[in-house]
């Protein structure tokens, strides 16, 4: 006998199935075989394979940078529209119920999945290399000077501000409509029903999976390299270990991933839930620790006057293609803007599915705001008071965080600008754990996601295929370290994200064909509702006049008696 989850698909209740009836196999074979290749390809032949992703990255990043800069300007665009228009009023739910989650865990862990690592990892980083000019000055920005400074925060701010965000709104909203909306199985192929019709069934929709599944695991494996570098250079910086190299970064994965598999295994209410806000905590109390212990005033002076350049300058940073800078400008691309654009596009089909998954109940406006609004807000503080703290330190303080050469120690740099607070050798630590408990989030809440699309659409997917999906996680992050460390797991994201960005284009279209009929079944029936009510009203009124009696009939008093006065026989009666 079948149940139906919280999310209105069908889900199997027998505990006599086998495990391969508990998968989708057009899609979990071919997902897992391309998967498994790659990751023995680039273990044995990992030169080989860091060459070819060099080859493919000029490749991409020359052709394709304009094109990543147009679609993600364009999905900033879209998700204002669907918020603020009169598909706002769509409701994520078949019914007019509350939402599944309260708000400080929906945004908990639609943030902790999202970002997570990254901002840590990039919050002092980013901008100290936009200050220093790595890997050139293609940007724009010129000097290492106080305008310098700024417009690299303002730079930061474009990377991590409505972009990204949007970029998760198209994915979310598609997925969330058809599986809250429609009852579709959670799955990304059914964000593209209105568009493909019944073919979604085919091959093309287990085409569309895969591709997600791959995208999802790369994206979140190019993540988990990131956080394994940090915790890596932070055990370093506590003198725990010595010159770590890839064999220390592999022994993290493999530890920090069994972690990500016992909260997987526990569920989404449970393990990813509990994770979300303990993250969030952390997060908020080293936020509150640098804002106090750093220089405070310039901060929050600091974050207004960012927050005003950006919003002047956004059109002309989102657009900016560095096609005048040559060769400079295609490898400034690579590594920043088209790196981001990809790396957003690639985590999109694991961040859409899972805030899809928990945003049940609220409507297409409070996922807009939810999603796009109150994370830029967030994000902004936290890039202003991690590295404006850096870069006050490194204009007006005794610096150290950018090397005489121009270079950025960019694993390390937060905990450099850490240890010139006051205690904050001792936080270090609570940031490292922070780091770790982030990377365990996104493990998990990946390899969730990427279990419900290749078990076919089931939100509750079994626990044997949870723990296979993030040891697959794990693996890929140690394939792409060990095929060129940093610069493989940037290439991997632009490389992924270029398939999957064609899906996006054909969700919005989906949205708008869904949104535009539902609108007009809404207008339809506001409308009759609108005669009916104006009938009644008129019908009242000709009531209280006296010119219509109750059952619909005029009044005829008055002829009556007209009548009577013209006929005297029938006046007076008869005699």
């Amino acid at each position: 006998m079948a149940t139906t989850s919280d999310t209105g698909a069908p889900v199997p209740s027998s505990p006599k199935k086998k495990w391969t009836d508990t998968i989708a196999p057009r899609v979990f074979w071919p997902a897992a075989s391309i998967i498994t290749a790659f990751v023995l390809f680039t273990v044995l032949f990992p030169t080989t394979m860091g060459d070819a992703f060099d080859a493919i990255q000029g490749t991409i990043v020359g052709t394709f940078s304009w094109y990543y800069l147009l679609i993600v300007s364009g999905f900033v665009v879209f998700a204002i529209w669907i918020g603020i228009g009169h598909f706002g009023d769509i409701k994520l739910a078949p019914k007019d119920e509350e939402p599944e989650f309260k708000l400080k865990s929906w945004f908990a862990m639609l943030f902790a999945a999202g970002m997570g690592i990254g901002l840590v990892f990039w919050g002092v980083a980013e901008p100290l290399n936009h200050y220093a000019g790595i890997p050139n000055r293609a940007s724009g920005i010129g000097a290492m000077d106080e305008q310098g400074a700024q417009d690299s925060i303002v730079q930061t701010f474009l990377h991590w501000g409505l972009h990204p965000w949007a970029i998760y709104v198209v994915v979310g909203v598609a997925i969330a409509y058809a599986i809250h909306r429609k009852q579709r199985p959670v799955s990304i192929r059914w964000a593209l029903e209105p568009l493909l019709g019944n073919r979604v069934k085919g091959w093309i929709g287990d085409v569309i999976d895969i591709a997600a599944i791959v995208g999802t695991l790369f994206g979140v494996a190019t993540s988990l390299g990131l956080g394994v570098s940090q915790i890596a250079s932070g055990l370093d910086f506590m003198g725990l270990v010595s010159n770590p190299g890839n064999w220390t970064k592999i022994i993290l994965i493999g530890a920090i991933t069994t972690l990500a598999i016992v909260s997987v295994v526990t569920g989404l209410k449970k393990g990813i839930k509990i994770l979300s806000n303990t993250n969030m905590g952390l997060a908020a109390l080293l936020l509150l620790f640098v804002l106090v212990t750093g220089p405070t005033l310039f901060l929050f002076r600091e974050l207004v006057q960012s927050i005003g350049d950006y919003f002047q300058n956004m059109f002309q940073l989102s657009f900016n293609a560095t096609a005048l800078q040559g060769e400079d400008g295609t490898e400034w691309q690579g590594w920043w803007t088209a790196f981001y654009w990809g790396w957003w596009i690639s985590w999109a089909p694991f961040v859409g599915v899972f805030i899809a998954r928990i945003s049940r109940g609220r409507t297409v406006r409070e996922f807009v705001a939810g999603v796009l609004i109150v994370p830029t807000v967030v994000t902004f503080l936290w890039f202003t008071v991690f590295g404006g703290t850096a870069l006050h330190r490194q204009l007006f303080g005794e610096g150290g965080l950018v090397g005489g050469d121009g270079s950025v120690d960019t694993e390390g740099s937060l905990f450099g600008m850490l240890d010139g607070l006051p205690g904050g050798s001792v936080v270090v630590a609570g940031a490292v754990i922070l780091i770790a408990l982030f990377f365990v989030t996104s493990s998990d809440s990946g390899s969730l996601v990427v279990d419900m699309l290749a078990s076919g659409g089931d939100p509750e997917p079994p626990r044997w295929s949870r723990v296979f999906w993030a040891t697959a996680e794990g693996l890929v992050a140690i394939a792409l370290l060990l095929a060129g460390g940093l610069q493989a797991l940037k290439i991997a994201a632009i490389v992924i994200a270029l398939p999957f960005s064609v899906v996006m284009l054909g969700m919005c279209v989906s949205i708008w064909r869904d949104f535009s009929a539902e609108r007009r079944t809404q207008v339809r029936i506001q409308r009759r509702l609108q005669r009916d009510e104006l009938t009644e009203h008129v019908s009242q009124s000709l009531i209280d006049e006296g010119l219509v009696e109750p059952n619909g009939d005029e009044s005829s008093g008055d002829e009556t008696s007209g009548d009577e006065s013209k006929n005297p026989s029938t006046a007076g009666g008869k005699t």
